[in-house]
C-alpha cells in the first residue's frame, strides 16, 4: 500500500518509515522538520515539506501519491510545555489533525493510524494499564490526545473511517543498525539523558523523587522500542479493512523498570558512570505507569523483540556514539 506517515520525520515516525517499507509497502512523508530532521528520512522516499493543517497541500498529496493509508505522528508532545501553552497544543494537536481527517475524507482516504498516548489515562488507581481503564488526563498535552480519539469514533460512526489509535508508554531505543535515533531539542527522555550525562556531554542527570513506594524508590515506567512501536502500527493494516473499525491497543513491554534500573543499565552498556543527583518529585508523576498490552499480542500478532531495558540501551548507545551530534 502507499502509507503516507505524517511527521515521519521525528523520531517514531522515522523509524516507522523503515519498518513500513522492510514490510513492502511504499512509504511517503510529510514533515515541516519543527521538530523533525530530514536526514532521518530514509533515502529514496518521497518527501514534502507540508504543515500538518494545510488541507490544501494535503489533499493534493494524498491525491497525487494515491495514498491508501495515513499514520499520524505529527503531535507536539512536551507535557510541561503543553501546560504553559495549551494554545499551542490544542491547535496543533487537534486542529491541525481535524484538518488532515477532512482532507482524508474528502479524498476518499478512510484508513487512519494514530499515535496516542498513555497520558490519557491521568494517574491510574492500579496497574497494570488495560485499554478499558477511565481516561482522564492530567495536562492540556494527555487531553489533546484523548479529544483526537473521541473525534475518531464519532467519524467512524458518521463516515465508516477505520482507525486504530495506539496508546504508547515510554518509546526508547534506536535503530539496530544505528542509522538514526533519538535527536530532540530539547531533550527530554531519561535514556538519551543519561548517555549525555556519562560521555559528558550535559549535565548531571536530575533523579526526580527518590521516596516513591516502589522497589528502591524511583519512578517505574514500561521502556518500549521504537522498532517494536513500529511493528504493532503495520500489523493493524489489515484490520483497517473493515469501514468503520475502531481499535484501542497499548503498547508497552508491560516490565517495569525503575530509573535507578535504567541508569545501571546505561552504565552497563557504556561502561561510564552516570553522575546524578536527586531532585524534588515533579507534580503529576505517578509512581509507576506499565501497560497490559495483550490486546495488540492478541489481536495482532504482536511481538516485542526487545524486552528488556540494557537491549533497548544498547541500541540507543550504538546511535548516540556514532552520532555524538544527532543529525
Amino acid at each position: 500500500m502507499n502509507v503516507l506517515i505524517v511527521g515521519g520525520a521525528g523520531y517514531i515516525g522515522s523509524h516507522c518509515v523503515r519498518q513500513v517499507a522492510a514490510a513492502g509497502h511504499r512509504p511517503v512523508v510529510i514533515d515541516n522538520l519543527v521538530f523533525g530532521h530530514r536526514a532521518a528520512v530514509a533515502p529514496g522516499v518521497p518527501f514534502y515539506d507540508v504543515n500538518l493543517g494545510d488541507e490544501a497541500a494535503v489533499g493534493k498529496i494524498l491525491a497525487d501519491e494515491k495514498i491508501d493509508i495515513v499514520m499520524h505522528f505529527a503531535a507536539y508532545a512536551y507535557v510541561g510545555e503543553s501546560v504553559h501553552d495549551p494554545l499551542k497544543y490544542y491547535f496543533n494537536n487537534v486542529v491541525a489533525t481535524l484538518g488532515l481527517l477532512r482532507a482524508m475524507l474528502a479524498k476518499g482516504v478512510k484508513k487512519f493510524v494514530f499515535s496516542s498516548t498513555c497520558a490519557t489515562y491521568g494517574i491510574p488507581e492500579k496497574m497494570p494499564l488495560v485499554e478499558t481503564m477511565p481516561q482522564a488526563p492530567i495536562n492540556p498535552y494527555g487531553q489533546t490526545k484523548l479529544d483526537v480519539e473521541n473525534a475518531l469514533k464519532a467519524l467512524a460512526l458518521a463516515h465508516g473511517l477505520g482507525f486504530a489509535a495506539f496508546r504508547y508508554f515510554n518509546a526508547a531505543g534506536a535503530a539496530g543498525d544505528g542509522s538514526i535515533g533519538e535527536d530532540h531539542a530539547p531533550e527530554t527522555h531519561l535514556i538519551p539523558l543519561a548517555i549525555d550525562a556519562a560521555t559528558g556531554r550535559g549535565p548531571a542527570l536530575q533523579v526526580f523523587g527518590d521516596d516513591y513506594p516502589t522497589p528502591d524508590g524511583t519512578c517505574l515506567r514500561d521502556y518500549v522500542h521504537v522498532d517494536d512501536l513500529s511493528r504493532a502500527h503495520i500489523a493493524v493494516f489489515p484490520k483497517l479493512e473493515k469501514p468503520g473499525a475502531a481499535l484501542f491497543y497499548n503498547l508497552g513491554t508491560g516490565t517495569p523498570t525503575s530509573v535507578r534500573e535504567v541508569l545501571q543499565a546505561v552504565e552497563k552498556v557504556t561502561g561510564k558512570k552516570v553522575p546524578c543527583a536527586g531532585a524534588p518529585r515533579r507534580a503529576g508523576d505517578p509512581p509507576a505507569l506499565y501497560a497490559d498490552s495483550s490486546k495488540a499480542k492478541t489481536e495482532l500478532g504482536w511481538k516485542v523483540k526487545y524486552n528488556d531495558i540494557e537491549s533497548i540501551v544498547a541500541t540507543a548507545w550504538k546511535w548516540h556514539s556514532a552520532h555524538p551530534d544527532g543529525f
